[in-house]
């Protein structure tokens, strides 16, 4: 049985109920559905929320998906909706989770800079190109997924996308300049930024 007839088989079985196979469902994309939270609320706890949203989201219209797309489009976009959301309701809440690290110049530690940097720059994006290069960078969405998703045309996504990398590389230097973030490295931001064609 291929794949898509698997997916098939296990939405079928859990619309009627079957936790198990919806289980399964959810499983064969968890890493995508939480980084797409991740990515929206640039918060871990905020994430957990919307991951929470998105699931039991998911659940309750589980008959409403039709199938026209694939099953993990479907989830996406619930999961960006929840985490958008989440942020549209906790908007004034600004929070670090990273406060806690000491910078001891370990490569360790450089990394969570570098990913503070990356998230703080991350968050200064407009939320419709944001969530575009989420879908895009960490939910690994095509151009015309994107676009089904904001309900835009794909010319519209790929103008989207071109502005958010723009916005988001005017941030990171900005941050290397050292106006308003962690010093720089040369790590997470820079995979964010390479072009996916």
């Amino acid at each position: 049985m291929d794949v898509d007839a698997t997916e098939r088989a296990l939405v079928a079985r859990a619309r009627n109920g079957d936790d198990r196979a919806f289980t399964e469902l959810v499983t064969r994309h968890k890493k995508h559905i939480w980084a797409v939270c991740v990515r929206i609320t640039n918060n871990g706890s905020d994430a957990e929320d919307a991951l929470q949203e998105a699931l039991t989201a998911a659940w309750q219209h589980l008959d409403k998906f039709r199938g026209d797309a694939k099953f993990s489009t479907w989830m996406h976009r619930i999961a960006a909706n929840a985490a958008l959301s989440v942020v549209r309701r906790r908007r004034d809440v600004i929070t670090d989770d990273f406060e806690f690290l000491e910078d001891t110049g370990t490569d360790q530690y450089r990394e969570f800079d570098e990913t503070d940097r990356v998230q703080a720059a991350l968050r200064k994006v407009p939320t419709d190109f944001r969530t575009a290069l989420v879908l895009r960078e960490y939910g690994g969405l095509s151009y015309e997924e994107i676009a089904t998703h904001q309900g835009i045309p794909v010319a519209t996504v790929k103008s989207r996308l071109n502005r958010a990398k723009k916005s988001l590389r005017g941030q990171l230097t900005e941050c290397q300049s050292g106006w308003s973030c962690p010093p720089p490295g040369r790590l997470a931001g820079e995979c964010l930024l390479a072009t996916r064609e």
